[in-house]
Parts: C-alpha cells; structure tokens; sequence
C-alpha cells in the first residue's frame, strides 16, 4: 500500500444536518479523499448494501478511493467494496483474511501499541489509532494517546497508521512528524462548509 499522505473519512449520518449520507460521501470522493469507511452500524443489511453500492458507484469513476464497511464483511463481500473495517468486537483480522478474497483491504482500530503490534501479526493491512487528542465521541476509550504514543507505534509497525481523534488542520503537520500515514475523521469531513476546500488545505498542511 502506498506511503502518501492519506486522508480517511468515516461517516456518521446522526451528525450531518441537512444533506443526505449519499450527497456527503459523493462529495468527499469528488474533493478527493482516498478511503470513505461506511460507518452506519444500525442499518439493517439491505439499507448498508444499498448505501455501499452508492459509494462505490460514486468512487468507480475517478479509481481512487477505497470504500470500506465497518464491521459487516458479509456486507463489503456483496457490495464487492475495498475492504472491511474490524473493530474490537468484530470478527477476527485472521479469519477474514481466510474468507475474503487475496486483494481484499482489512483495517483494524486499535487503542495502543500492542492492539497495533497484534493486529498487524493477524493481517491487517492499515491501523487507525486513536484517540490521539481528546474529543467527545472517544470519551470511552481513556485519556488520549497523545504523539509520543502515535510515534511509538507507528515504529512498532510497518503497515499504515492512520491517527484518528481531535484531529484538526493545525494538528495534521504534528501527526505526520510521528510517523502517521495521515488522519481520519468524521467530524471534519461533515461539518465543514466545503469539503473541497478542506481536503485542499489539508493537503498543503501535509506539504504536497
């Protein structure tokens, strides 16, 4: 997988005030994000299969971003999606990787370094950590890791990090000085007046 700057936006329906998921992730591919995780897990199958396919037809075009289903492998596998996304209580990285086919994209969230370090001996192929800052949404998961953490584990590993939690403009730079692959967020993404606008000037911040 490839080393550049990378940006991640994972969705939240609850959080976006007026425009449709569908219209949010079409117009995050168009700005040129690289991977969109479907991230709506109280949808029934046949409403995540429909919303997947959407996004899917939206990246098709433009071969770029990679969508991912968070958690719902039989979901990602009908839909034909990138890959799927496991969280601490889906299925194991190891036995995805029996069930999916060989190019099929396996991510993993993980909370510190030895989640990192097990996740990549399972097969994982990238790693969003976090929370890196404090942000409301990761309330559960402790205090934040912080960049010392971020950078422990980015040298843990050779596959992609990507630093999720509190990320903001200012903190891209700082993330990608302690060995993230780039950031992922759902607030940025969604709450932003333009999202074209956003993805531009978070590439500059990254120095491309």
């Amino acid at each position: 997988m490839t080393r550049r700057f990378q940006l991640y936006y994972i969705t939240d329906r609850s959080q976006i005030p007026s425009p449709t998921l569908d219209t949010c992730i079409a117009g995050a591919i168009a700005a040129g994000v690289d991977w969109v995780q479907i991230r709506e897990k109280d949808l029934s199958a046949r409403r995540l299969l429909a919303l997947t396919e959407a996004a899917l037809a939206s990246a098709h075009p433009r071969g770029r971003t990679r969508v991912m289903v968070n958690d719902r492998l039989d979901v990602a596998l009908a839909a034909q999606a990138h890959g799927v996304h496991l969280g601490t209580r889906s299925m194991p990285a190891e036995l995805v990787r029996k069930l999916a086919p060989r190019e099929f994209v396996v991510g993993v969230s993980c909370h510190s370094r030895d989640e990192a370090s097990a996740a990549q001996a399972a097969g994982a192929d990238y790693i969003l950590l976090g929370p890196i800052f404090e942000t409301p949404s990761k309330l559960a998961y402790g205090p934040p890791l912080g960049l010392v953490k971020l950078r422990e584990v980015t040298l843990e590993v050779s596959i992609p990090v990507f630093a999720l939690g509190g990320i903001t403009i200012d903190r891209v730079a700082p993330c990608l000085a302690n060995g993230a692959a780039g950031i992922a967020g759902i607030r940025m993404f969604q709450d932003c007046e333009s999202v074209e606008e956003l993805v531009r000037t978070l590439r500059e911040k990254a120095g491309e």
